[in-house]
Formats: C-alpha cells, structure tokens, sequence
C-alpha cells in the first residue's frame, strides 16, 4: 500500500512499527562489528613474513576495555570503506560492541531483544569504558533494572553508577579534568550567514569550561548584573530586552568592562548619600546573595554509609557529597524538613499550591507527556489530567490531580483530544485521539493494551512486558 493511501489511524501503526525495524538495525551492525572484530583476532606479528611493529606493521590491540577479546589495528580500514565511514569512528564503534557482549550483558540481551535504544546501548559502554569489569557489572545490573525508562533516564541512571562503582577513580578524574579548563570561541561555519533555520548571522558564540562550584557562582553573578541592568540599562521601552538578552549585556559587561560591571553593582549596594537622600532615585536593586537552593536526592544507603556517596542535585546530575558541600560554600546554610514523595495533600482551589507542585516535580522527574525527555522544573505547566470543575466537590487539587506538562504538550493535551487519568501518585495513563496507549511512570514509558467495558469505558490496561510492575497505588 502507498503511504499516500493511509489514514492517520494507519500511518501511526507505520511509525510505531519503524522504532523495532530501526533498532534491529541497530543491532545487526552491532553484530557485524562483533564478527569482523573475531574474525580478526589472530596476531598479525604470528604470520609468516609479518613487518614488525616498530615498522608499522599490523598489530593486536584491544578496542573495548578490561575483559573484552583484541583485535588487529589495521583491519578496520577496510570495513570502513565498505560502511561509507571513518575508521576511526568505526573502531570506536566497534569497541562498544565488544564492550556490551563481555562486559555489559544483561544490557546486550535487552538490546538485541529490541528493549532498549542500541544507541544507548553503546553511550553505556563507552561510559563504563574505564571500569573494571566487575564494576562494570554494577552499572550493567542497574542499568537493565530500568530497562523500561526513556533513553534519557536510562543514560542518568548508567552515570550515576558509573561514578557510584569507582568513586575513587571518579575523584581522580575530577582533579585531572579541573586541569583541563578555558574558554573559546566557537568559528563561523560556511552557511551561518544565510542559513534561516540554523544559521546564527552578526552573533559568535563564547563557551567556558571551570569548575562546577564556579560555574554555579557565575551564573548566580549574572543574575546580579542583570538585574541592575533591568533598572539602570539603556533600553527601549517599547521593546524592553527579554531575561536572555539581559544575561547576555550582564555576561558581556563583565567579560568586556569588568570595571563598570563593579560599578554598577556597588550602586546597587550603596547606601543613600547626603547629597541624594533627598532626590528621588531611580529604583536600584539592592543587591544580596542568594540563597542557595538544593534539592538533594538521597537513599537511605547512602545516608546510612551503606554505599558510596554519590547524590543527585536537581538542576546538576549525580555529585560526589564533597561536590555538594563545595556547592555550598560561604552560604548560609538551612537544612529543610524531608520532603516526603509517598504524602499527599489536596486543597479546594483551582491553582496548584507550591508544596504540591514540588513534590510532583520531585516524584516525577519528567515532564509526564508520553516519551518526553523535558525535565519537571518549575517552569513546567501544572494541568489537572481530571478537569477541574468549578461547581464540583473540594479537594479536586492536589498530588492525586498534578501533571507537570510543558506549554507545547499542555496545549497538545488540551487542544487535540488527549484522554489522561492519573492512576495513582506519579503514573499517568494517556490515549491519544487515534487510540495511542501509553503508561508515564518515574520509570518510564510504558506502551499498554486497553481494557474497555462493553460501552467503551476503560477499566484497566495490559502491560506487553509481563516485567513491568508500577508500584503506585491506584486510585478506585
């Protein structure tokens, strides 16, 4: 059938059937690269009439890392050419696949089982890449205990491990990179001149690389400045700057004119003097440090010493516990009440209270739209996947009626016939208006089978993945 003759409902069952299709070629090359690497394996230097080594001749090397089979160095030129590409991504390719096969396995049979992304599959191994083996083993086990979360997820969950397994290696590796700092400017390339999608004409682009504790203070630096600027910047006020254009004058004063971005945030601080107490002044900002704010997410193992100390801080990804003390340096410092994900609390209004909003934010992780890779932040659109009604009973808001959702997918949700019943704390059933089912948890997407009642009602939901559990209470 020609796709021209296919209705919505149809060209959907395309598309779902591509994503096994994509990724089953993802693992043949996989595969292939496995074979070429065995069929390979011999020592060149054992052949007969072999050049030496020390005259560029052809060698065993290995290309994955402790535990994985060497291969000689020359010969993926060849399949190179055959794949269209270079050798040297090849051999970096080729490394993760043997990589997955003998040190990631549980990954490597969810991959070839189609489960997970190949892809992710191979930024795991080359992620793991300096583990032992049996470290590698601690990240292969966690990873493939999430093997249902998006990519993006399954990626956090594979660093996180990957620091948790070798913590003193990861503290190594944090000294050397904290040598490997600077700034550069990034070049034009041919086409951003005129290029309407992509291209960036009469802008240039500076990037730094520091510390994590001096990137943070940075920001917060350019806040200040930017919020002077909002008052005492020469703007047009009929098309005053938005908060990027103020952080880019902010970062650009203090890069530029150092001394004049000093001076206008002593202004800020200064109190009124005798000659201009009497006057009255433009409104200055008084400027203060900010408190800082983590968020912390913490097991009870790593709490009790059990295991190594890694945490996740929202905003920043997973941190050594010396790195969040490092963060919090010369603040003032307020340890808040546990907030606990397991409560809830609904009130009769119709806006979301912010406690509500930030313990769905911290269960959910992600903005709850089916694959979505959007981080839930405060930015996020709070919907009521139950439809508040004005005349209906209290308690309608709350952790029970909470779906953190993007502006796009709120609109989406609300503008093209989405059905959404939240099925407990933190899950999520969506249909789509052509009859698309999917289950949102903090542990990922999950594509379901619909149980309806003879009227069309749906009463519940079937699982393909009889290893799926969701561990939420649902609601009755």
């Amino acid at each position: 059938m020609e796709l021209g003759d296919l209705d919505a409902k149809a060209t959907l069952a395309v598309a779902e059937g591509e994503v096994p299709e994509r990724r089953r070629q993802g693992v043949e090359r996989l595969l292939l690269l496995q074979h070429w690497a065995d069929l390979h394996a011999e020592d060149p230097q054992a052949r007969p009439g072999a050049v030496p080594v020390s005259r560029g001749g052809d060698r065993l090397v290995r290309l994955g890392g402790e535990g994985t089979p060497l291969a000689a160095e020359l010969c993926w030129a060849e399949l190179a050419i055959a794949f269209e590409t270079g050798a040297i991504a090849l051999r970096n390719q080729a490394g993760q696949a043997l990589d997955l096969r003998h040190r990631l396995p549980l990954l490597w049979a969810l991959v070839q089982e189609l489960r997970v992304e190949p892809w992710v599959g191979q930024k795991v191994a080359a992620m793991t890449r300096e583990l032992t083996r049996e470290q590698a083993a601690i990240v292969d086990a966690a990873v493939a205990d999430a093997a249902a979360e998006s990519p993006g997820r399954l990626l956090a969950i594979a660093e996180a491990k990957t620091i948790e397994a070798d913590i003193e290696g990861y503290r190594t590796r944090l000294a050397e990179e904290a040598k490997r700092t600077g700034v550069w400017v990034s070049r034009p390339k041919a086409g951003d001149l005129v290029d309407a999608e992509e291209g960036e004409p009469g802008t240039g682009r500076m990037s730094a690389k520091l510390p994590l504790t001096e990137v943070v203070e940075g920001a917060a630096m350019v806040d200040d400045v930017a919020e002077v600027l909002a008052v005492h910047g020469d703007h047009d006020p009929d098309d005053p700057p938005t908060r990027d254009q103020l952080r880019a004058q902010a970062f650009a004063l203090l890069v530029t004119d150092p001394h004049a971005a000093a001076a206008l945030l002593d202004q800020a601080d200064a109190p009124p003097s005798p000659e201009t107490e009497d006057r009255e002044p433009a409104p200055v900002p008084k400027r203060k440090r900010r408190p800082a704010t983590l968020l912390v997410h913490l097991t009870d193992q790593v709490l009790r010493v059990q295991v190594g100390g890694v945490a996740r801080v929202e905003g920043l990804g997973p941190v050594l516990l010396e790195q969040v003390a490092d963060l919090l340096k010369h603040r003032q410092v307020t340890v808040q009440p546990v907030i606990d994900l397991n409560s809830g609390h609904s009130v009769n209004g119709y806006e979301h209270p912010t406690a509500v909003k930030l313990r769905t934010r911290l269960r959910t992780v992600y903005d709850v739209f089916p694959h979505s890779t959007s981080r839930a932040t405060a930015r996020l659109d709070h919907d009521h996947p139950t439809p508040y009604d004005p005349d209906g009973p209290p308690g309608q808001t709350g952790d029970h009626n909470d779906a953190p959702l993007t502006r796009f997918h709120h609109r989406a949700k609300t503008h093209d016939r989405y059905t959404v019943d939240q099925l407990g704390l933190g899950a999520y059933r969506w249909v789509t208006r052509h009859g698309l089912a999917r289950v949102v948890t903090p542990r990922g997407t999950k594509k379901v089978q619909l149980i309806r009642a003879r009227d069309g009602t749906i009463t519940g939901e079937i699982y393909r993945d009889a290893r799926i559990d969701i561990d939420y209470p649902r609601r009755t």
